[in-house]
C-alpha cells in the first residue's frame, strides 16, 4: 500500500513538473515573440527616420552642390576651367563610390586589434564598418548619385558655351561626345575604384577614418573655446 502511495505521488511530481515546464516555455516564449516584436518596430522606425533624413539631406545637397556648380560654370569664362570642374565632380563622385564600396567589404577585427593597440583613427574606423549600410547608402546613392546628376547639368552647360564660343561646332554631335567621354570616364574610374576597395578595404577605411577624426577634434576644440569665451 505504502508503495502504490509513493508511485502515485511520484506520478502526481511528475506531472506537476511537466506542467510547470510547459508554463515556463510558454512563458519564454511569448516573452521571445514579444521582444521580436519590440525588435521589429524599432527597425521599422528606424528605417522611416532614415529615409526622411535622407530625403531632406539629399535635397538640401543636390540644391547646394548645383547652385555652387552654375555659379562657378557662369563666372568661368575659360572652357578649360569648366573641364577641370567637370573632372572634378567625377572624380568626387568616384571617391565616395570607393569609400562606401571599402566600407561595406572591410571587417571590424583589424580595427579591434588597431584600438588595442591605440592607433589613431581605429575607434573611427570601427564605427564606420558597424553603421556600414548607412555610410555605404551615404555615400553611394545620395552623394554618388547627386555628382552624377550635377556632371550632366555641367555637361550641359559646358555644351551651350563650346556651341556659343564656337559656332561653326555641331551642338548634338559635341553634346554626344562630352556626354560618352564623362559616362566612360565615370564607369571606368568606379570599377576601378571598386577593385582597389575590395582588395584594400581596411587601408581606405582607417585613411577615411584618420580624416574624420582629426576633423572631429577641430571641430571640438572650437566648441570648446565658444564655451570658454561665453563663461
Amino acid at each position: 500500500m505504502l508503495y502504490q502511495d509513493n508511485s502515485i505521488n511520484a506520478e502526481l511530481q511528475s506531472v506537476f513538473l511537466c506542467r510547470e515546464e510547459q508554463e515556463v516555455e510558454a512563458l519564454f516564449a511569448d516573452m521571445r515573440r514579444r521582444l521580436q516584436i519590440m525588435k521589429q518596430e524599432r527597425l521599422r522606425k528606424r528605417t522611416v527616420r532614415w529615409t526622411i533624413f535622407v530625403i531632406f539631406v539629399t535635397f538640401v545637397l543636390a540644391v547646394a552642390f548645383a547652385f555652387v556648380t552654375n555659379y562657378l560654370l557662369q563666372k568661368m569664362q575659360s572652357l578649360l576651367l569648366s573641364l577641370l570642374l567637370l573632372l572634378i565632380i567625377i572624380v568626387i563622385g568616384i571617391f565616395f563610390d570607393v569609400l562606401g564600396t571599402a566600407v561595406t567589404a572591410a571587417n571590424e577585427r583589424p580595427f579591434h586589434a588597431k584600438a588595442s593597440k591605440k592607433i589613431f583613427g581605429a575607434k573611427k574606423g570601427i564605427s564606420l564598418v558597424r553603421n556600414a549600410d548607412h555610410v555605404a547608402n551615404f555615400c553611394n546613392d545620395i552623394v554618388g548619385d547627386i555628382f552624377g546628376i550635377i556632371s550632366g547639368i555641367t555637361v550641359a552647360i559646358i555644351v551651350v558655351n563650346i556651341v556659343n564660343n564656337y559656332p561653326d561646332l555641331n551642338e548634338m554631335m559635341t553634346s554626344i561626345l562630352l556626354v560618352g567621354f564623362v559616362s566612360a570616364l565615370t564607369v571606368g574610374g568606379k570599377a576601378l575604384g571598386k577593385t582597389i576597395a575590395i582588395s584594400k578595404p581596411t587601408e581606405i577605411v582607417h585613411f577615411i577614418a584618420r580624416i574624420l577624426t582629426v576633423a572631429e577634434r577641430i571641430f571640438s576644440r572650437g566648441e570648446n573655446r565658444k564655451q570658454k569665451k561665453k563663461f
